[in-house]
C-alpha cells in the first residue's frame, strides 16, 4: 500500500511538473507571437503612412514643376520612386531603402523650391507643405515605433528560454529600420544659404 501511495505522489509530482511546464511553453511560443504581430502592426501603420506621403507627391510635383524647370531630373525621379514604393511587390528592406530615399528627395525639393519666392507665396505650396510636414514627422514617429517593436521582438527571439521556442518554430529575428549615410550627415546650413 506504501508502494502505491507514493507511486501516485510521484506521477501526480510529475503531471504537475509537465503541466506546469507546458503553461511555461504556452505563454512563451505566445509572447513571440504577440511580438511578431506587434512588429507587422506597426509596419503596416508606417506603409500606410508612407503611401499617404506617396499619395501627396503627385501634387507636390504639380505645384512646383512649372517653377522647376530645371530640376525635372529630380521631380522625374521623384515620381518613379512613387510609382516603385506603390507597385506593391517590394521586401521590406527594399521599402525601407525606397522610404530613405524618397525622403532625401522630399529634402531635396524643399531646398530647391527657396530659390522660387514665387512659389513660396502661394497658398496651396504652402497647404501642401504643411500637409507633407505633417506626414514627414508621422512617418518619423511610426519609424521609431517600429524599431521599439523590433527589439522587442528581436529581444524575446534572441533571449532565454524564449530563443528555444523561436528556434523549433523557425522565428528569425526582423531588420532595424536605419538611416542612410546622407540622413546622418550634419546639414551644411552655409551651402543651403548659397544656392
Amino acid at each position: 500500500m506504501d508502494m502505491d501511495i507514493r507511486s501516485i505522489v510521484m506521477i501526480t509530482a510529475a503531471a504537475v511538473v509537465a503541466i506546469y511546464i507546458l503553461i511555461k511553453v504556452i505563454q512563451m511560443y505566445n509572447l513571440l507571437v504577440g511580438r511578431e504581430n506587434a512588429v507587422c502592426c506597426v509596419r503596416s501603420s508606417l506603409d500606410a503612412l508612407l503611401k499617404k506621403r506617396c499619395d501627396l507627391v503627385p501634387n507636390l510635383v504639380a505645384a512646383v514643376r512649372t517653377y522647376m524647370v530645371h530640376e525635372s531630373t529630380l521631380i522625374n525621379r521623384l515620381t518613379e520612386i512613387r510609382a516603385k514604393a506603390l507597385s506593391g511587390v517590394l521586401s521590406l528592406p527594399e521599402r525601407m531603402e525606397l522610404d530613405k530615399t524618397m525622403s532625401s528627395l522630399m529634402h531635396r525639393i524643399v531646398c530647391a523650391v527657396e530659390n522660387y519666392p514665387s512659389l513660396w507665396a502661394s497658398n496651396n505650396f504652402l497647404q501642401l507643405q504643411a500637409a507633407l510636414n505633417e506626414v514627414e514627422e508621422q512617418i518619423s514617429a511610426g519609424r521609431r515605433a517600429l524599431n521599439a517593436s523590433v527589439m522587442d521582438y528581436n529581444n524575446a527571439v534572441r533571449m532565454f528560454p524564449t530563443n528555444i521556442l523561436a528556434l523549433i518554430f523557425n522565428y528569425r529575428q526582423f531588420e532595424w529600420y536605419t538611416a542612410n549615410e546622407g540622413e546622418r550627415a550634419v546639414p551644411n546650413v552655409n551651402a543651403l544659404f548659397r544656392q
